[in-house]
C-alpha cells in the first residue's frame, strides 16, 4: 500500500515525491524556483517534476539549434569555419541596418546528391539491423533465465549484466583488440589447441564490429527484456499446462506475445544508437569502413567542413525520430499492462 501524505498546498504525494520535496526543500535554489512557480500557478508534484524537464528540454533543444544553426550555413576558411547565418548590413540612409539571413542548402543538397552518403546511411541500418537481431537472439535467453532464477540467483546474475557499465567503454573496446588480434587471446588458445596452424584474421573485420557491438550494448538489450518477463504472470503459463499445452506452445502462444513490449524497447535501445556508431568500427573495424559516424567524423575534423558534418547529424537526428516514436509507445504500452 502507497503511503501518501497531504501537502501544504492540499495536493496529495506519494511517500517518493514527499520524500523528494522534503529533500529539495533544504536547497535555496529550489526554494526561488519553487516560489516563481508558485506565483505561476505551478503547485506541489508539478513543480518537483518541471524543473528536471525544463533542464532536460533545455540541455536537448540548445545544442540542437546551435547544430540546425551551423546546417543552414556555408563554409568558409577561418574562425569560425561557416558563415554567419544572421548579419547586420548597411541599408542606406533611408532604412538604416536591415537584417540580413542567409541559409545555405548545400550540406543536406550533398547527402541527397552523393552516393558516398546513401551508401553510408544504408550501411549503418545494415549493421545497426544485424547487431540488434544477434543481441536478441543473445539477449532473450538470458533475460528468461534471470527472469526465471531465484531472488539471490537472480540479483547476482543481474550485478554480472551491468558489471561492465563499471568500466571504461573505450577500456571494453580496447581489450577485444587483445583478444581478436593475431597474437591475441583466441588465436594463442586456438594455436595451443592445434585447432589452426595459423592466426584467424579477426581484427579489423566486419566480424569484429559486430561482436564490438553486441557486446557493447547487450545490457540495454537484456534489461528491458527482464523487466518485461519479470512481470509477467506465471499462472497463464500453469493453466496452459493444464489444458495439455507443450512448453514450446506455451513459449510461442502465451510468453513470446506478452513480451512482445520488452522486445520492441530492447531492440530500439539497442538499435539507435548503434546506427550512429563511430568508436567500435573505428577501433575494431576496417580502415574503409563505412558508416554514417565515421563519415561525420571525418567531415567535421579531417574536412573541416561544419555545415555538412551538422546536416549529416541533423538527417541522422530527423532519421531516427520514427524509432524513437516507437520507442516511447512500447514503454507506454508496457506501462499501461502494468497498472492493469
Amino acid at each position: 500500500m502507497i503511503d501518501r501524505s497531504q501537502s501544504p498546498s492540499g495536493q496529495r504525494h506519494s511517500a517518493g515525491v514527499q520524500l523528494m520535496l522534503s529533500i529539495l526543500q533544504q536547497f535555496p535554489p529550489y526554494r526561488w524556483t519553487q516560489a516563481r512557480l508558485l506565483r505561476w500557478g505551478v503547485r506541489g508534484r508539478t513543480a518537483v517534476i518541471a524543473i528536471p524537464y525544463f533542464w532536460l528540454l533545455l540541455f536537448f533543444l540548445v545544442p540542437f539549434i546551435i547544430v540546425l544553426k551551423i546546417a543552414f550555413a556555408d563554409p568558409r576558411n577561418g574562425l569560425p569555419p561557416y558563415t554567419p547565418l544572421f548579419e547586420m548590413v548597411d541599408g542606406g540612409n533611408a532604412q538604416g541596418w536591415l537584417l540580413d539571413v542567409k541559409l545555405y542548402l548545400r550540406g543536406f543538397m550533398t547527402i541527397f546528391t552523393e552516393d558516398l552518403y546513401w551508401q553510408a546511411y544504408l550501411n549503418s541500418v545494415k549493421i545497426a539491423v544485424v547487431s540488434t537481431l544477434v543481441a536478441l537472439l543473445i539477449g532473450y535467453p538470458i533475460a528468461y533465465a534471470i527472469a526465471r532464477a531465484s531472488t539471490t540467483a537472480r540479483n547476482i546474475m543481474l550485478m554480472m549484466v551491468i558489471l561492465p557499465f563499471w568500466t571504461s567503454f573505450l577500456l571494453r573496446v580496447y581489450a577485444w583488440i587483445g583478444i581478436l588480434k593475431n597474437n591475441g587471446l583466441i588465436n594463442n588458445f586456438l594455436m595451443w589447441l592445434g585447432v589452426i596452424n595459423e592466426p584467424i584474421v579477426m581484427l579489423q573485420t566486419d566480424f569484429a564490429i559486430y561482436i564490438g557491438i553486441v557486446y557493447s550494448y547487450l545490457p540495454f538489450m537484456i534489461l528491458p527484456l527482464y523487466s518485461n518477463l519479470e512481470k509477467m504472470d506465471l499462472t497463464l503459463l500453469e493453466a496452459a499446462a493444464d489444458l495439455g499445452s507443450r512448453p514450446m506452445k506455451s513459449f510461442l502462444k502465451i510468453t513470446l506475445p506478452l513480451s512482445l513490449p520488452g522486445i520492441v524497447a530492447g531492440c530500439l535501445l539497442v538499435f539507435i544508437p548503434v546506427i550512429g556508431e563511430f568508436v567500435i568500427p573505428e577501433l575494431l573495424g576496417p580502415a574503409d569502413t563505412l558508416m554514417i559516424g565515421k563519415q561525420l567524423w571525418r567531415d567535421f575534423f579531417t574536412g573541416r567542413n561544419w555545415p555538412l558534418a551538422s546536416a549529416v547529424a541533423v538527417a541522422l537526428l530527423l532519421f531516427l525520430v520514427i524509432p524513437i516514436v516507437f520507442l516511447q509507445r512500447a514503454q507506454s504500452a508496457e506501462a499501461k499492462g502494468a497498472h492493469r
